[in-house]
């Protein structure tokens, strides 16, 4: 069975920097695309970045220049640092992995966490 536990997060002033890391566990021999969603109150959950096995990355737009994405394909984790953290941050993020089995990719989500940046 798959796991992803998301750690990090937490409260925060504007400006001010987080990071997250997700450690993806179970019977899985190569994760494809990793990465970091958000979903805000009353909004739908918005791609952050992403980043596949070989390292190319994509990010919103909201967030270029201040986020970074990082992997270690060894540790099957993710990493998400955030800086200069704003307002509109604030959400719950979630981890991602796509992962093929048997010839099918599957997307496995992890719990979500919390990041509240104060004004």
């Amino acid at each position: 069975q798959v796991q992803l536990v998301e750690s990090g997060g937490g409260l925060v002033q504007a400006g001010g920097s987080l990071s997250l890391s997700c450690a993806v566990s179970g019977s899985i021999f190569i994760i494809n695309v990793m990465g970091w969603y958000r979903q805000a109150p009353g909004n739908q959950r918005e791609l952050v970045a992403h980043i596949t096995r070989g390292g190319s990355t994509n990010y919103a737009d909201s967030v270029k220049g201040r986020f970074t994405i990082s992997r270690d394909n060894a540790k099957n984790t993710v990493y998400l640092q955030m800086n200069s953290l704003k307002p509109d941050d604030t959400a719950v993020y979630y981890c991602h992995a796509s992962i093929p089995i048997r010839s099918v990719e599957y997307d496995y989500w992890g719990q979500g966490t919390q990041v509240t940046v104060s004004s």
